[in-house]
């Protein structure tokens, strides 16, 4: 019998094994996916992600920052924002008083470094984590008791808590009969990475344009990580470009800040959808990650939520007292009362954000780039905008 199972073997499942490691609690961890070896290529990973400080300080905690290649993070000293009418709103670490606004790194190199923690002295005497893997979900049930789970090769596990975090399209929100609607926003993001012509200065750029988002993240080596929000057929326009045409169009949209680009890796797409899940927690049963909720990427705050969930769940687990069943709801129910006001607001100021910016409405556009200015000349509203992403 387990006391936690965590179902999805990614970044944000990984962390709360983790974090939980030294609890006197019997873990068990099943992920679908082969190991695979480590990249021994030096091209840069198109799944770039932008770490807060707060989530950097929660994997500091389960001992996986350290063991990240620190020639591969790059951190974000300074943030340009432009509306698209030339209003400008910018952040600086030094504005703020900290060391950095966040860090960008590669989701390989990310999910390695939490994976070899958690999962590295798995094999151990010592250990208390049981990998699975590859296996795949057949069945899930519930009982009073415990959590039945049946693997595809008929294997049985019983669990006092199940952990949902296996994705955007959770087969465990499913099982759990967790009804969700998730709402497509009618767009993809294209990403990519690129060398560019001038220094970006550890800084990361963002432009709100009519027919889409525009970010480009810092990389070290002056590389830069691009994820455009744009319509669908902006999408297929985009990927049929060749890679002379591409860099020219981003260049141009980035209003040449960057001088010219070079293409390190071929672009792709995927496409974005907002998801609220009303109920996160039943009896035996917590979702975390992307399986309790998915954003728009404008904020960059996708990932961060995750490691929020994590930080939160293991901490009700570690505090809950000897006695007390990980499984139960009112445990599991501070997890879920800690967690929804941040999620929720996030959720609903980047919804506001993309459909502000993605509107022809004049008024609007006034509205937006006046804000976008205002909000430039109010330092005490500027550092409590930061301060917020940066946790």
């Amino acid at each position: 019998m387990f006391d936690v199972l965590i179902i999805g073997g990614g970044s944000v499942g990984t962390s709360l094994a983790a974090a939980i490691r030294s609890a006197c609690l019997n873990v068990g961890l099943v992920e679908s996916q082969p190991a695979k070896p480590a990249p021994s290529s030096l091209a840069w990973d198109s799944r770039i992600f932008a770490i807060s400080s707060g989530s950097a300080a929660f994997l500091q905690q389960c001992d996986a920052w350290q063991h990240l290649d620190l020639a591969r993070v790059q951190a974000v000293e300074q943030m340009c924002v432009w509306g698209d009418e030339g209003a400008a709103l910018d952040f600086s670490a030094y504005q703020m008083g900290v060391p950095e606004l966040a860090f960008i790194l590669e989701n390989r190199a990310l999910q390695e470094a939490i994976w070899q923690q958690a999962i590295g002295q798995a094999s151990t005497a010592q250990s208390n984590l049981t990998l699975f893997q590859p296996a795949r979900c057949e069945h899930l049930r519930w009982t009073e008791e415990a959590a039945h789970l049946t693997l595809q090769d008929g294997r049985i596990l019983q669990a006092k808590l199940i952990v949902g975090a296996d994705g955007a399209d959770s087969w465990v929100r499913q099982q759990a009969g967790i009804v969700v609607n998730p709402t497509s926003y009618q767009q993809h993001g294209v990403v990519a990475n690129f060398m560019a012509e001038k220094s970006h200065r550890g800084t990361a750029f963002q432009w709100f344009q009519p027919d889409g988002i525009l970010a480009l993240l810092p990389l070290p080596q002056n590389n830069v990580s691009m994820v455009w929000s744009v319509s669908l057929q902006k999408s297929a326009h985009l990927l049929q470009l060749s890679e002379q045409a591409l860099c020219a169009e981003i260049a141009s949209a980035s209003q040449h800040k960057l001088g010219a680009l070079q293409l390190l890796n071929k672009p792709s797409a995927f496409p974005l959808r907002r998801l609220y899940v009303p109920q996160t927690v039943k009896p035996r049963l917590a979702l975390i990650g992307d399986a309790a909720h998915n954003i728009h990427p404008l904020s960059g705050q996708g990932i961060n939520l995750g490691f929020g969930d994590a930080q939160q769940l293991a901490q009700v687990l570690l505090q809950r007292g000897a006695e007390q069943d990980c499984g139960n709801i009112h445990l599991l129910r501070r997890y879920e009362r800690a967690r929804k006001e941040d999620v929720t607001a996030m959720i609903i100021a980047t919804d506001m954000l993309k459909k502000l910016f993605n509107n022809d409405h004049p008024l609007l556009r006034m509205a937006r780039n006046s804000g976008l200015a205002f909000t430039n000349r109010m330092m005490p509203l500027k550092k409590m905008l930061a301060r917020h992403a940066m946790n």
